[in-house]
C-alpha cells in the first residue's frame, strides 16, 4: 500500500458569535478551517483537519510509502524541512498529514482511532471555553448555560485586560455551571498579554476574590524563569503549551519547573500528542488538549494517554460540509464507532458556501498588538 496524493480544501465555521481573545476578535464568527485528504493506490483516503502550510513541501517526504509507519513518517517529514525548521507553521502541515496518516491507519484496522490507540473508553473528559472576550455579559451567560445543559463544570475564559472585568466574567461562568457543580472549576486566558510583574499582580488579585485552576499563558510561551516564578507566586495552576511546535520546546519549560499543566494544541498531530504526553507524563505532569473544535483525530488521543486532564471544547457545531462521529455530552466528548478518526466531509457543500476573511481578519486575535504588556493601565471592556 503506497500514499499517492494529496487534496487540500478549505471550508468555513460558524460559531454564531464573535470569537477572539485579548489580542483581537473575528467579529462576523465566521473563520475557515483547512482540510487535508491523503489519497492511497488501495483508494482510502486518509482525511483531517488544522493547517495545510507546506503541505506540498512536507509531501515529497511521505510519497510513495506506505501509511502505516506514521511514527517513521513523522520523523522523515521533520527531516524534510531540517534546514529552514519545522517549527511554527510548518509544524501544522505536519501534524496535519500526521493526523491523516492516523486516520488511514485506523480505517485500515476497521476499528476507531481512539481504539487503535489504546484507550479504554470511548469518553473524554472536558471543559467550556467560549473565545469569549468580544460577548457582553448577557450573551456570555447564554453561552455558558448552553454548555451547563450539556453537563460541562468546567469554564475558561478569556481575559487579561482588566482584573474587576475578569471577576465580573468569571462570577458569571461560576453561577452558569453551577446547575452541575457547587464549584465549578474557573480558568482564565491571558494569551500571552502579561510581562511577569503583571501576571503576578493580576492573578493575585483575582484570587482574592475567586479560586482560579489555572492561569493560561500568562506570559510569553517561550518564558520559563517567568512561569516558574509566577507559579511560586500564585495558587492557580500555570497552563501553558498550546503554541510550542516540537516536543523540543517543551523541554525547558517542564526542567524549569515553569508548567503546572501541559497544553498541547489540537492542530499539531496525533504523534507530536503522545511524544508530549509521554515527556509530561514522566515528570509527573498532567496534559490538556487544547483547541478542540473539529480536530477530531488528536481527541482521540487524548483519550489513550493516563495523564490528560479535561479537553477543551470551544464550540459543539461542526464546520460546513464536515460531519464528525462524536458527541458532545455529560460534560465531555463521547467517541463514535466510525474507523478512523470519524470524519467525512461533503466536497460540493463546501466549494458551494465560502466566503469572508475568518481567522486572517487583521483584527483577529492572531494579530499581536505591538503595546501587549507595556501598557501602564488596564483596559475596561465594560
Amino acid at each position: 500500500m503506497k500514499i499517492t496524493g494529496y487534496r487540500c480544501l478549505t471550508t468555513q465555521h460558524d460559531w454564531g458569535r464573535p470569537v477572539g481573545d485579548v489580542n483581537g476578535h473575528v467579529d462576523s464568527g465566521i473563520t475557515e478551517v483547512p482540510i487535508l485528504v491523503l489519497e492511497t493506490d488501495a483508494g482510502i483516503e486518509g482525511v483531517a483537519t488544522g493547517s495545510t502550510h507546506d503541505v506540498d513541501r512536507l509531501f515529497p517526504a511521505i510519497e510513495g510509502e506506505d501509511p502505516r509507519a506514521v511514527a517513521s513518517l513523522y520523523d522523515r517529514m521533520i527531516a524534510r524541512v531540517f534546514k529552514s525548521g519545522h517549527a511554527g507553521a510548518t509544524f501544522g502541515g505536519i501534524g496535519t498529514i500526521d493526523a491523516a496518516l492516523w486516520d488511514i491507519k485506523a480505517k485500515l484496522a476497521g476499528e476507531p482511532l481512539w481504539r487503535l490507540l489504546g484507550a479504554r473508553d470511548r469518553y473524554v473528559d472536558g471543559y467550556a471555553s467560549g473565545l469569549d472576550i468580544a460577548l457582553d455579559d448577557e450573551r456570555l451567560a447564554a453561552l455558558y448555560g448552553s454548555m451547563a445543559e450539556r453537563g460541562y463544570t468546567s469554564g475558561k475564559l478569556k481575559g487579561g485586560r482588566d482584573v474587576a472585568d475578569d471577576v465580573r466574567r468569571l462570577r458569571i461562568v461560576e453561577e452558569a455551571l453551577h446547575r452541575n457543580a457547587e464549584h465549578p472549576g474557573l480558568m482564565l486566558d491571558a494569551n500571552e498579554s502579561w510581562h511577569r510583574k503583571q501576571a503576578v499582580r493580576h492573578v493575585s488579585a483575582i484570587e482574592r476574590e475567586l479560586d482560579l485552576v489555572w492561569i493560561e499563558e500568562p506570559l510569553r510561551r517561550w518564558d520559563a524563569a517567568g512561569h516558574a516564578a509566577l507559579s511560586r507566586a500564585v495558587r492557580a495552576s500555570v497552563a501553558t503549551g498550546e503554541n510550542l511546535t516540537g516536543l523540543e520546546q517543551y523541554r525547558p519549560l517542564m526542567d524549569a519547573g515553569a508548567v503546572d499543566v501541559v497544553q498541547i494544541g489540537a492542530v499539531w498531530g496525533v504523534t507530536h500528542f503522545l511524544r508530549v504526553a509521554v515527556a509530561a507524563h514522566a515528570r509527573d505532569l498532567p496534559v490538556s488538549l487544547v483547541g478542540h473544535t473539529a480536530d477530531a483525530a488528536v481527541v482521540h488521543a487524548a483519550a489513550a494517554v493516563p495523564n490528560t486532564m479535561p479537553t477543551e471544547v470551544q464550540d459543539l457545531g461542526s464546520p460546513i460540509g464536515v460531519t464528525i462521529d462524536q458527541a458532545f455530552q455529560d460534560g465531555g466528548i463521547v467517541l463514535g464507532d466510525e474507523p478512523g478518526a470519524g470524519i467525512r466531509i461533503d466536497e460540493s457543500e463546501i466549494a458551494a458556501r465560502m466566503a469572508g476573511d475568518g481567522w486572517r481578519s487583521a483584527a483577529g486575535p492572531h494579530v499581536r498588538s505591538h503595546r501587549t504588556g507595556l501598557r501602564l493601565a488596564t483596559e475596561r471592556t465594560a
